[in-house]
């Protein structure tokens, strides 16, 4: 059974009912979501083990999302209890024309208030395969920071593969240092990145002057500046409403641009978590597949099926995907 890590922030997550504006509702559904913990549970329902690491709240709430990690198969064993706040966010979903929106309160939660002094990466990754990380984690605190690299030095030291959705969010970024700052050092410990174009000349500084061919030109550069990375994937959405998006996904793995077609998604239960599933995907096509192509096919189709699923989390199992990846759409019922 292959065994993934992952860091990051969980937060509580309370969504609008019946597609309500915020100013309308009245409750709200709860749930938890956590862009990291969101790859480890798609694994498991892929047959990986999964260990989260994180900070809860020492109180009912933080019991409460440990155990929600366990109703997802995710193992809590390095799960801190330390603080007095879990972060949270509120989810208007969208339709048709009109888009979801979210509104972020994680400010003194008890992941921004980590210790990295608190986590042994070593023991932690003891017989891992695989360890992920986001642009966010680092964004969030200079605590979170400093763990988040503790964290790829000992994985890269055991020899584990390490891969980063290193997608940030500019107004996360408010302990004083930039993502500039810290974020081509962690990329620096990692095999496999997620990144666009944009984000390769914003955050490593780097700057591609070719009219055709973008991407390629700039995996090529971060490659040869950052020779320990190995690939870069990035997805591409085209939005034709909140309800209906067309998903594919390519990569550059520094020989051949390997490109999807698109996976057709015409009726959107929920997007949140979509990424997420297509990494979730992708990395079981690396360890278990073994194929570039394969994997992305398989992340975009395991993405397509998120967007069917309320919540972050996606609930599917590889014949799911299988069946999307081999084209059946149909929807059709199963007795």
């Amino acid at each position: 059974m292959p065994k993934i890590v992952t860091f990051g922030e969980v937060l509580l997550r309370l969504s609008t009912p019946n597609f309500q504006k915020l100013e309308q509702a009245t409750s709200f559904n709860a749930t938890f979501g956590g862009t990291e913990m969101n790859v480890g549970a798609s694994l498991v329902k892929f047959g990986f083990e999964a260990t989260h690491v994180t900070a809860f709240p020492n109180n009912l709430m933080g019991q409460k999302a440990k155990s929600f990690l366990r109703f997802l198969g995710v193992n809590d064993a390095h799960v801190i209890l330390e603080g007095e706040r879990l972060g949270s966010f509120f989810l208007e979903t969208g339709a048709v024309m009109r888009a979801s929106q979210i509104v972020y309160d994680r400010a003194d939660s008890a992941f921004a208030n980590i210790n990295p002094e608190h986590f042994d990466w070593e023991k932690i990754l003891e017989g891992a395969d695989w360890f992920h990380w986001c642009g966010i984690t680092p964004a969030i605190s200079e605590g979170a920071a400093k763990a988040c690299l503790d964290a790829v030095k000992a994985a890269k030291k055991l020899g584990i593969t390490v891969s980063s959705d290193i997608y940030y969010r500019s107004n996360l970024w408010k302990y004083g240092k930039t993502p500039q700052e810290i974020l081509p050092e962690l990329a620096f410990y990692s095999d496999i990145i997620l990144a666009s174009r944009k984000n390769i000349e914003e955050i490593f500084g780097l700057q591609v002057s070719v009219e055709k061919g973008k991407f390629v030109e700039a995996c090529k550069m971060l490659m040869e500046a950052y020779p320990t990375i190995k690939k870069v994937i990035d997805t591409d959405r085209i939005q034709v409403s909140a309800s209906h998006n067309q998903y594919s996904a390519k990569m550059w793995n520094g020989e051949e641009l390997i490109e999807t077609g698109y996976q057709d998604i015409t009726h959107i239960v929920d997007r949140i978590g979509t990424g997420d599933a297509f990494l979730g995907g992708f990395i079981y096509g690396q360890v278990v597949l073994k194929d570039d192509l394969k994997s992305l096919q398989f992340g975009t189709a395991a993405a397509a099926l998120k967007h069917t699923i309320e919540g972050d989390q996606n609930l599917v199992t590889v014949p799911e995907v299988e069946a999307v990846m081999g084209g059946d759409k149909s929807g059709r019922l199963r007795r």
